[in-house]
Parts: C-alpha cells; structure tokens; sequence
C-alpha cells in the first residue's frame, strides 16, 4: 500500500502548469512538515516535501491554497528519473496529491462555503481543536 498523509505549510504559492500531450493542469508546491521531536537545545526540523498536484486537486490547489497557509494532503508517494541535455541522470521523489485540505483556522482570506476536492463544501472554524496525547496514537 502507498499512501501519505502530511500536514504542513506552503513554501510558497503553488506553480501552474499545463501538460503539452493533453493540456491537463498540474500544480506543484513544497509544503514544510515539521518533525515530530525536538532535540534539546536546538530549533524544530522540518521537512520539505515537493507536491503534485494533476487536474482537479490541481484545479482546488491553484485556486485556494497559498504560501504560509496551512494545509493537509492525502496522496502517494512516486519517484522518477530522467536524463538532462548533458546525460546527467536525474531522481526525483515526490507525493501525489489525491486530496487536499485546509488545516489553518480561519483568516482573513473566508474560504467558507469552498468545496474541496470530492465537491463537498468545506467550511473552517477557529473553534476546531484537536486534543489528544501521545498515549491516543497507535505508534
């Protein structure tokens, strides 16, 4: 099974861009991930994930989602290769990106009423909180 949940921040807004085969739309971003533990002594490591988002999601993902906003995506993970003009190979990993949301509490952009991306409508409230302890997680 393949399947990746992150949370995390936007680097920056998300690229645009169509396909020349077809002309579908693809969007790609970085999110930031922060690590789960911190040493002591020293600042919060993060990682930075490369995002693609195709169609649809990509669609969702271009419209609403901007740099610093806090999101969650759901997808898999894939790698590839390719050869530059030079025959340097080249290896790349990255998350498909199947569904996408907001993780943020509400800002000033309202995104209230937005659908995401199975067309349900996604509303935010700051009053949402998530509270549990390291002995509710499975791992």
């Amino acid at each position: 099974m393949n399947k990746v949940i992150l949370m995390g921040r936007l680097t920056r807004d998300p690229e645009v861009r169509y396909t020349q085969t077809n002309n579908t739309l693809v969007a790609s971003f970085t999110l930031a991930v922060n690590r789960r533990f911190v040493r002591q002594g020293e600042e919060r490591q993060a990682d930075f994930i490369n995002i693609v988002a195709w169609s649809k999601t990509g669609e969702f993902v271009s419209k609403y989602f901007k740099k610093g906003q806090q999101v969650s995506i759901v997808g898999r993970i894939q790698t590839r290769t390719w050869d530059d003009d030079q025959g340097q190979k080249h290896y790349i990993t990255e998350v498909v990106a199947e569904e996408a949301y907001f993780a943020d509490s509400k800002r000033d952009g309202d995104t209230s009423g937005v659908e995401n991306t199975f067309g349900e409508t996604v509303t935010q409230s700051s009053e949402f909180q998530v509270n549990y302890s390291d002995d509710d997680l499975p791992f």
